[in-house]
């Protein structure tokens, strides 16, 4: 993908589980949860909104497909120049 199609693509994390199905050649959601070893309410949850797509699923998405996690980010739209991970402090 490049700059300028990264910059006319949406927020949407729908285009890049697709993306992810046609490039690993799945049938669907229930094939990219078990090539990712993660349920497939967590795929229906992501796409419906429900998660976001976290730091540890974008690694197993890149474990599972190569892509490097900046292609991965920037299929599914986010635009952000940092990835920031949020850490729980205790007092």
């Amino acid at each position: 993908m490049d700059q300028e199609q990264r910059e006319t693509v949406v927020y949407n994390p729908n285009h890049l589980i697709d993306a992810l199905i046609r490039h690993l050649g799945l049938t669907g959601d229930g094939a990219l949860s078990r090539k990712l070893k993660v349920t497939k309410s967590v795929i229906k949850n992501i796409r419906d909104g429900q998660i976001p797509v976290g730091a540890s699923m974008l690694m197993w998405m890149h474990e599972a497909t190569g892509i490097s996690i900046t292609e991965l980010r920037a299929l599914m739209g986010d635009r952000r120049s940092k990835y920031r991970l949020n850490v729980a402090r205790s007092h």
